[in-house]
């Protein structure tokens, strides 16, 4: 993938007929969709029947593998427009099979009672080196490069995953510059805040996925949205996975703006298990 404007060219959806809307992936030589896209994309479907109001919560399930190479149809229901919130269900369609839903609740602005728990300590991004910098410190190929600039706090060689806590932190932010609006920087931090979330757990276990040691795939992902987000400027993303089995790991994660403010939560249930092994002849 592309970097500079890949998110404003995601989030350019078309309009087909009303509540309708055709999104497409850029290339970049990924055998599937990744996950945050299809989140973002169908925020932005969301949003184009929305008028004065912001999405605070949004829970999602991933049902088959997105085909890159086809276009994705946004189908929004209006579900309900009450006083203070409207709901809208989102169904993104490929070869007329559903892969993904999306339910969203939009809140008319307010104020209210307020608190919230402080960020962790963590180093400045200014004292982190990002994943294409620590790529080429460890000799590894320069990878994709995604819109989103990663700086991880703990990292790791991505050829040589030790085993550690099923904890991960980094910070994050657009490449790009994307202004004031409310939507667009939401859907920007929907479109990051799957790509590193089931590293808690798989860090446990030492999976790479990689290098087909093992199975990882998102189920479904939440995301709820606390406070305003400009997302050109830095955030904190604290992961952890308290539990993994079944063949599931259950992760969270925690964004914290760069003065401290709780901005979003973060949840995703993911596959993690080995890949079976293949019985000779």
């Amino acid at each position: 993938m592309a970097a500079p404007s890949l998110l404003a060219s995601l989030l350019d959806l078309e309009d087909i007929e009303l509540d309708m809307f055709r999104g497409r992936t850029p290339p970049g030589g990924l055998a599937r969709i990744y996950g945050g896209q299809v989140v973002a994309q169908s925020l932005a479907a969301a949003y184009r029947t929305v008028e004065g109001r912001v999405c605070h919560s949004l829970h999602a399930y991933f049902m088959r593998p997105g085909d890159p190479e086809v276009p994705i149809l946004f189908q929004v229901e209006r579900v309900r427009d009450g006083r203070s919130f409207g709901f809208r269900r989102v169904v993104a369609i490929q070869n007329g099979k559903q892969i993904f839903n999306l339910a969203a609740s939009f809140q008319t602005p307010e104020t209210g009672f307020e608190h919230h728990a402080p960020p962790p300590s963590a180093p400045p991004p200014e004292d982190l080196l990002n994943e294409e910098q620590l790529r080429t410190a460890h000799g590894e190929g320069p990878g994709l490069v995604w819109p989103v600039e990663v700086r991880p706090v703990d990292p790791w060689r991505h050829d040589k995953i030790p085993t550690s806590a099923p904890t991960y932190s980094l910070w994050f932010r657009a490449r790009e510059a994307l202004g004031g609006d409310i939507a667009v920087n939401q859907c920007a931090l929907a479109f990051a805040s799957d790509l590193s979330l089931l590293d808690a757990s798989r860090r446990s276990h030492a999976l790479d996925w990689g290098r087909n040691s093992g199975q990882v795939a998102s189920l479904d992902h939440a995301l709820w949205f606390h406070q305003p987000i400009r997302f050109s400027d830095w955030h904190l993303y604290v992961q952890d996975s308290p539990i993994a089995c079944g063949g599931r790991g259950f992760n969270r994660g925690a964004i914290y703006s760069q003065d401290g403010r709780l901005v979003a939560s973060a949840s995703q249930d993911g596959l993690i298990r080995h890949r079976p092994t293949e019985t000779p002849g």
